[in-house]
């Protein structure tokens, strides 16, 4: 599914190089697999690359067998759209929307119909638990509530990959685990491929594969 190749995108920080050197990794589909290591070891770096937010002075990126760290920017915007989930640390949602107009709104950047949306959002909630809550706004629901909207509305296109940038990290214990049990559970009934950058043991526990990353070099593989 994903397919990295001798990545390389370095940068100054503080006077220093930094950012990842020579990475090679594979995240098959129905996957989930987590970056570990500290912070600065190049971990969202790698997620950046990997979501096609940035692109690698070396190296290449494969999509589903689709070469795609070439592509112009027009194009890897619209593969971010189509094909790519996006969960983030801060939830980034839309506060005067609800749960479902958030979990619609990659739908509706699409171009679908607003009835196609409105269900395909709804499926989505209904899935990670928050089909009663579908009508809340973000502050009406809890931290943990908040994220799996944000999930739903990675899910809701459909995506081949879902990257993750410390999803947990805004997160008590008790509603951490369940959300990457819930990731698990998504990727074996999908099929969908989730990288998820993070240094948390409870997410690090749960992953398919884990690749360790220090001082942007990898490691550590499966």
């Amino acid at each position: 599914m994903l397919e990295l190749r001798d990545i390389t995108r370095a940068y100054e920080l503080g006077g220093e190089r930094a950012g990842v050197f020579g990475v090679s990794l594979d995240v098959p589909a129905g996957c989930l697999a987590v970056l570990a290591g500290p912070s600065g070891s190049g971990k969202t770096t790698l997620l950046q690359l990997a979501g096609l937010l940035d692109k690698p002075d070396a190296g290449t990126i494969t999509l589903n067998g689709q070469e795609v760290s070439g592509l112009s920017e027009r194009a890897r915007c619209d593969l971010r759209l189509r094909r790519l989930g996006f969960v983030f640390q801060a939830f980034n949602l839309v506060p005067v929307l609800s749960a479902l107009e958030n979990a619609m709104l990659p739908l509706q950047l699409q171009g679908l119909p607003e009835t196609e949306a409105r269900h395909r959002a709804e499926a989505a909630l209904d899935r990670v638990g928050l089909a009663d809550r579908k009508h809340h706004h973000p502050g009406q629901l809890s931290g943990g509530q908040q994220q799996r909207v944000a999930i739903a509305r990675a899910l809701a296109p459909d995506p081949l990959l879902v990257l993750a940038d410390e999803p947990t990290a805004s997160l008590d214990h008790a509603h951490g685990g369940p959300l990457m049990d819930l990731m698990a559970d998504l990727s074996r009934e999908r099929g969908t491929a989730f990288l998820v950058a993070s240094h948390d043991p409870a997410v690090i526990a749960r992953a398919h594969r884990v690749f360790r990353l220090a001082d942007g070099r990898l490691a550590e593989a499966p």
